[in-house]
């Protein structure tokens, strides 16, 4: 079973990959895959870095932990691209794989508007971590498909280390060394 975590990964932080090693030690996932999304069709986001530079960063941030992967199939996906597209042409890929979409509360709370939300439930397994702000609870009776995973909160967002480094202030300790190396060198 591989989890796929998807993502902007605006940049990756020691959040991600701490929520992800979280994950494969407390759930039955034999690897995770981290899915650069190019863009969210639900969000607008003008401070988005190059597919190319995010997806560097999270080959960085990954690099010492044989588990993980990076996956950048929705570069050559079209856009907007949306998760069924992406879970589906996964599985076309690799039909000999099961593959589980890792998603936050705060997604799972929105996820009636996403498109194709019906089939990611009834094709795939769908595993959701907390987010801070969001009823657990009622997202699992609203979808009790769902596994839902008690996993830590990390107080820290990729929005929040862009403001640190556009501020010059320190971001070192929510960074890979080699990702917080090279976003100082942008």
């Amino acid at each position: 079973m591989i989890g796929l975590f998807f993502g902007s990964f605006n940049p990756i932080h020691l959040g991600h990959v701490s929520l992800a090693k979280y994950l494969q030690k407390h759930t039955d996932l034999k690897g995770i895959w981290f899915v650069v999304s190019p863009q969210n069709p639900l969000k607008q986001n003008d401070e988005l870095l190059s597919d190319e530079l995010r997806l560097e960063l999270v080959k960085m941030a990954i690099k010492d932990e044989p588990s993980f992967d990076f996956c950048d199939v929705e570069f050559s996906l079209p856009k907007p691209n949306y998760t069924i597209d992406t879970l589906t042409k996964l599985s076309e890929l690799y039909p000999n794989r099961e593959f589980t979409l890792i998603i936050g509360a705060d997604n799972l709370a929105l996820f009636e508007s996403w498109i194709g939300y019906d089939a990611i439930i009834a094709n795939y397994q769908v595993m959701v971590y907390p987010r801070e702000g969001f009823d657990l609870m009622y997202l699992q009776s609203k979808y009790p498909q769902v596994q839902v995973v008690d996993a830590p909160l990390y107080p820290i967002s990729s929005t929040k280390i862009r403001e640190l480094i556009e501020q010059e202030k320190d971001a070192s300790q929510w960074l890979h060394p080699l990702v917080y190396k090279r976003l100082l060198q942008l």
